[in-house]
């Protein structure tokens, strides 16, 4: 007879008196083993663990503990493998919205786990804080954008320790501060004197009520986004940095990088925009002056039948001056958006000059119109019009009526060329073009270059579409450029020991024009050479500058003595970057660019600033990106008040892959609640059982025993791949759920029964960890350990654990399921197959009919057929 099984309270102090009589005890639903020849007391108080979860307490005296201790505190280590994880900083708005809370939560928990992998882990966080935000508060509030600035720091840093990311706080950076923008100012003094920044003439967005340049996205209809007024296009001095001459680099690069989505890098591709060409000059009749355009298609040359310049071009100008229309029209354009995507949808419009060109091939005469769709920024603001092959240009003629000329062919006799409905822009075989009739593309390209090239009319040029990278933006809140405007027109960067130019912080804004502009007291200064009157730059630099270096920062943010030093080489580049994709171009662009100016003045070693990219999606409510206009925003204050900071993180680590959209779900963040309640009561009840834990031993276990060891070996090879390689977190938390129902599911009878457990928990919080590190951080301790689970090793997986010295063999007759057998894993062929026709089951079906035949698969299953 089988010995009694007592299921005991948690709250007993004693059961000795029944020990005699006892195989198993159950407390509080798990097993354990009662021995037999000894009497084990259980007492309750040997856990002083709480019964229920309590997230708040745990979590914040936690997290007072790695701050007080500078837990995450990074030193450099020479012999030891390092590791820099890297967030986009974030804009100090005044609230961490969800997005914020997924990017930081995937760095943290990457972080973590590179930790425990051994590595010396850095994971700094800053504040992109200058910018035209601040302006609009500062206008709102009636308060300096620098006190406004100040003030959401401190509150969103509160924010990021309350959700428990691991940051190193003694590198924190704020790129308002002048100990941070000196550096920026130095490197860009650096720059002038090297050539790589020149000032120039551009056009841009003036705003002429507010005084001031607005971006694309900030003119609405045609006008300021807060002052309503009429914007005009208008040319005014700026400072610009030379991308241009790392162009080539910028591009080839991109096949260094390995790491970096495939989507992210097309985009850059793009925007570089690498073309081979043709560069011609077409001369103006009756002016000793040529028109010089770029052109991909060469073979389409005979087909021009007009020339397009923009409004700023000095043809265009020279016209107005004798042309009341031609004035009007180029007025109208000053009011023009140059977004490209509005450029491609807009409207086009022209007028024609009165001027002509000269054909640089046939001689014949084409007439110069003005057209808004032609820019003068992007190469000589000039373009050749083939309306026969080019869309946008047959949409221009075809409104003016003006020529349409076929000089292509298709090649394929199912392809059809009608130029009355559209133009025809596919390559094809050259007509209507001389003696370069008949010809393909690529032999037209190659002869028509020759030509051109030999009569000194044009040649063979590579293009990129990627313009130099305007810096100066006519704002208060922003670095100030460290130049100062010598009375002669001409510029001399401030001295390195007069560095940095502060921006003064209490100033009255009241959103029209800069401050600063207005006071004397900020821009009268010397000339240093002669002594002169002068006057410091009042333009500041755009705030990608900032963003664009202050990933190396981090790496000597103490540094008072210079902008970077040999720590910048230990730490970068940074190993694993982690933003969103709508940074894809412009940051991550002018950061490459930025990295490699820092190289070539010698301040750092290495060529590409981000080895890993990861992007991660939007947060979604209810289908639509969350946003306060919307009304779908969801606060991470309230939840971590309501939750706690581990069941925020864990939701949003487990309810989408990082790469794709996440849609909020209020039943996805109870579900993460339960999850945590119910990890706390399995290693409670386990804890509070007081039971003794034996070494486990390889050689004893029996196989309920081996089969949850492979599957902790299992989980452990599936989440350390999740995290390290794949970045699919969610599966790695599916894989944790999975291994403790099999702990739930485990009767427990024996010691070895009761080590494996013991295991199999510890491999749970440890996998669990970097996701939810305040609970495992707890839990770790009541399992016994005194050190602090972010110093654990991260378990290794064991092979050994998956092979089986057993194997579960399935019989069938005449193809239908009859019985399973456990066999040994090296039997013999025909042993299985002897064992399968005498199970008892299997001989009902065969009892009255002749075997014919007996099929063995190897290890999986015995077919026989018989009748």
């Amino acid at each position: 007879m089988a010995a009694p099984v007592l299921i005991l309270p948690t709250k007993i102090v004693h059961i000795d008196d029944f020990a005699q009589h006892l195989s198993i005890v159950v407390i509080s639903g798990l097993r354990y083993p009662y021995g037999s020849n000894k009497i084990t007391k259980i007492r309750q108080e040997i856990s002083s663990m709480e019964e229920h979860y309590n997230p708040e307490e745990l979590e914040l005296s936690l997290q007072k503990h790695w701050l007080d201790n500078e837990t995450f505190k990074a030193v450099e280590d020479p012999d030891k493998e390092k590791y820099y994880c890297l967030c986009m900083f974030p804009y100090p708005s005044g609230n961490l919205h969800m997005g914020h809370v997924r990017n930081y939560s995937i760095g943290d928990v990457i972080s973590r786990f590179q930790r425990m992998k051994g590595k010396n882990v850095l994971q700094p966080m800053g504040w992109d804080a200058f910018g035209l935000p601040a302006e609009n508060a500062a206008i709102k509030n009636k308060v300096p954008p620098a006190a406004w600035t100040k003030e959401n720091i401190n509150y969103m840093r509160g924010q990021l320790q309350r959700l428990g990311f691991g940051y190193d706080w003694s590198r924190e950076l704020a790129t308002c501060d002048p100990e941070y923008y000196r550096w920026e100012q130095w490197f860009f003094t650096k720059l002038v004197e090297k050539g790589v920044v020149y000032k120039k003439k551009a056009v841009v967005n003036w705003d002429p009520v507010d005084m001031t340049v607005l971006a694309n996205e900030q003119v609405i209809d045609g006008r300021g986004w807060r002052s309503g007024a009429l914007v005009e296009r208008k040319e005014i001095l700026q400072w610009f940095m030379k991308i241009t001459d790392y162009a080539q680099e910028l591009l080839d690069d991109l096949d260094q990088l390995d790491h970096w989505p495939e989507q992210v890098k097309t985009m850059q591709r793009n925007w570089i925009g690498r073309s081979e060409g043709t560069t011609l000059r077409f001369t103006v009749r009756d002016r000793d002056e040529t028109l010089e355009v770029y052109t991909t298609r060469p073979d389409t040359l005979f087909g021009v039948s007009y020339v397009a310049v923009a409004a700023q071009h000095h043809l265009a100008t020279e016209a107005a001056t004798k042309n009341l229309k031609i004035a009007q029209f180029i007025k109208d354009c000053a009011q023009t958006k140059v977004a490209e995507a509005e450029m491609a949808t807009m409207e086009k419009k022209g007028i024609d000059t009165g001027l002509k060109a000269i054909h640089p091939l046939t001689g014949k005469e084409v007439p110069i119109w003005i057209a808004n769709f032609v820019l003068i920024d992007y190469g000589s603001g000039a373009v050749m019009a083939v309306p026969g092959h080019d869309q946008r240009d047959w949409e221009f003629a075809t409104k003016y009526r003006l020529p349409i000329l076929q000089v292509i062919r298709p090649t394929s006799e199912n392809e059809t060329c009608d130029l009355a409905v559209a133009a025809y822009t596919d390559k094809g075989t050259l007509v209507n073009s001389g003696s370069y009739d008949g010809l393909s593309f690529e032999q037209a390209f190659t002869a028509i270059n020759e030509r051109l090239s030999a009569e000194g009319k044009g040649e063979k040029t590579i293009n990129f579409r990627l313009r130099d990278w305007g810096v100066s933006r006519q704002r208060y809140w922003g670095t100030p450029i460290p130049i100062i405007n010598k009375a002669d027109g001409t510029t001399v960067p401030i001295a390195e020991s007069d560095l940095p130019k502060i921006l003064p912080k209490d100033i009255q804004f009241d959103g029209v024009g800069s401050p600063i502009k207005s006071m004397p007291s900020y821009y009268e200064t010397t000339d240093p050479e002669t002594g002169e009157a002068a006057e410091f730059e009042t333009d500041t630099f755009d705030t990608f500058m900032e963003s664009s270096w202050y990933y190396a920062r981090f790496c000597c943010a103490d540094n008072t003595e210079s902008m970077l030093d040999e720590r910048a080489d230990y730490w970068l580049p940074v190993d694993q970057y982690i933003g969103g994709i709508e940074h894809a171009i412009l940051h991550l662009l002018y950061s490459r660019f930025f990295h490699k100016l820092m190289r070539d003045m010698g301040l750092i070693n290495s060529d590409e600033p981000f080895a890993h990219l990861l992007t991660q999606g939007m947060v979604l409510k209810d289908g639509a990106k969350m946003s306060k206009s919307k009304g779908n925003t969801v606060d991470p204050q309230e939840l971590i008040n309501q939750y706690g900071a581990d069941t925020v993180r864990l939701f949003i680590m487990f309810a989408s892959p990082p790469e794709q959209s996440l849609e909020w779900s209020d039943a996805g963040v109870e579900g993460a609640n339960k999850f945590l309640r119910r990890l706390w009561r399995i290693v409670y009840n386990y804890s509070s059982s007081g039971l003794s834990t034996v070494a486990l031993d390889l050689a004893a276990l029996d196989k309920p025993s081996k089969e949850l060891r492979k599957k902790i070996h299992l989980t452990i090879q599936k989440v350390t791949d999740d995290i390290d390689r794949r970045y699919t977190f969610n599966t790695a938390i599916a894989a944790v759920m999975e291994l403790l129902n099999e702990i739930s599911r485990f009767e427990s009878s024996t010691e070895q029964h009761q080590a494996i457990v013991h295991q199999a928990i510890e491999t749970a919080v440890l996998l669990l960890s970097p996701i939810v590190p305040h609970i495992c951080h707890q839990l770790w301790q009541e399992l016994g350990h005194k050190e602090e689970i972010i110093d654990a090793h991260w378990p290794v997986f064991d092979e050994t654990a998956l092979v089986s010295d057993e194997l579960t063999i399935v019989v069938q007759v005449n193809g239908k399921l009859r019985a399973k057998l456990d066999v040994a894993a090296d039997i013999e062929e025909q042993a299985v197959k002897e064992i399968a026709l005498n199970d008892e089951n299997v001989q009902r079906f065969i009892d009255d009919k002749t075997v014919r035949k007996v099929i063995y698969v190897k290890g999986r299953l015995v077919n026989i057929v018989a009748n």
